[in-house]
């Protein structure tokens, strides 16, 4: 077994191995300590940006909403006054055959409109969709990135 001991004094050669363990815990410790803060604020970063994402797409969607809901009023406002006028030409019609004539016409032309409103409040959907979805695209992938960062370092 060997002697711990150097020959001129009382230095024991295993604390210099000591010391170097000791000084490579605390480098080993410092390093974990700070890549843990790292990951702690790239986690708490990611939260706080997915939260604005997701109110802005709340905002977006209320704004949708808020199109979506002027749209169909201002609709069916239209189509009742364009029914109450459709009905008084159709009593002050003088004839059968202009009354038929003049209640066609107002079947096609509320028809038409319908289905242009339909179209445009489709169009109004899918755009307040897009709108609202785009702040949430990418948290996804932002949450890989920080996962793979956390793996990396």
């Amino acid at each position: 077994m060997a002697n711990n001991r150097t020959k001129g004094g009382d230095k024991v050669v295993g604390a210099e191995a000591i010391e170097t363990a000791m000084k490579n815990g605390s480098e080993a410790f410092k390093t974990g300590f700070e890549k843990a803060v790292r990951g702690y604020d790239n986690f708490f970063g990611y939260g706080r940006e997915t939260v604005e994402a997701y109110a802005k797409a709340a905002s977006a969607a209320g704004k949708g909403v808020e199109t979506l809901h002027n749209e169909l009023y201002s609709y069916s406002k239209q189509s009742v006054e364009d029914s109450i006028s459709a009905t008084r030409a159709l009593f002050a019609s003088k004839s059968v055959h202009e009354a038929l004539e003049l209640q066609t016409d107002f079947v096609k032309s509320s028809f038409d409109a319908y289905v242009g409103q339909m179209t445009k409040l489709s169009e109004i959907m899918f755009s307040a969709t897009k709108e609202a979805i785009s702040p949430l695209q990418g948290r996804v992938q932002a949450w890989v990135e920080i996962v793979e960062s956390a793996r990396a370092t």
